[in-house]
């Protein structure tokens, strides 16, 4: 059976909603297969993000791994291209850790590269009529401490990344981009598919 992993976030900073993790509760609850997904959703902070994505993959040898996080002021959906090993937090996580120029791993490569197909996904959620936009950085916080842990987790057979999303539409500050959850629900669904395709 093909397992597909697919996370997204608890609230941070003070936050009512995070709409990466509602979107992937809803993707979850609309998931017809046939290959099996898993959902989780992660805490916001560096120890437990990081820690909690390497179980799920030793778990569950999952085919595929995406990854989600909010990025509040981002106007698309973004598949993040690059992780790397740096923990620099303008803000404390939700444990109130604040790491500053630390590694993610202290014996890792200084980045790894998503082995998603970060270009087909895009351009699939581009036709599909979803705003999408390729990014190469998934930031310092714990969104790019997570990727960065899941590529270093997954082996050479799986296909990993990591997908930012913005403000879904209500749900942010009244000044901030934003999109339809059911856009962003349907970005994710057509990610998946691009992947496993």
């Amino acid at each position: 059976m093909t397992t597909v992993l697919l996370t997204g976030f608890e609230p941070f900073a003070g936050d009512a909603t995070n709409p990466s993790g509602e979107a992937v509760h809803l993707v979850g609850e609309r998931w017809a297969g046939p290959e099996d997904l898993v959902t989780a959703v992660l805490p916001v902070t560096f120890a437990g993000a990081t820690a909690r994505m390497r179980q799920l993959i030793a778990e569950h040898r999952p085919d595929v791994v995406i990854a989600t996080g909010l990025a509040g002021g981002r106007t698309a959906v973004t598949p993040e291209r690059v992780a790397i090993n740096l923990a620099d937090a303008r803000i404390p996580d939700n444990d109130g850790a604040q790491p500053l120029d630390e590694p993610v791993e202290a014996s890792g490569p200084a980045a790894y590269f998503a082995t998603l197909p970060v270009k087909a996904i895009t351009a699939a959620m581009a036709d599909a009529g979803v705003p999408a936009a390729v990014s190469h950085s998934a930031g310092t916080f714990v969104c790019n401490a997570t990727m960065y842990a899941a590529l270093a987790a997954s082996d050479d057979s799986t296909r990993a990344g990591f997908i930012h999303v913005p403000w879904a539409s209500g749900s942010g500050p009244a000044d901030a981009p934003s999109l339809p959850l059911a856009d962003i629900v349907h970005a994710l669904e057509v990610a998946v598919r691009v992947a496993l395709s």
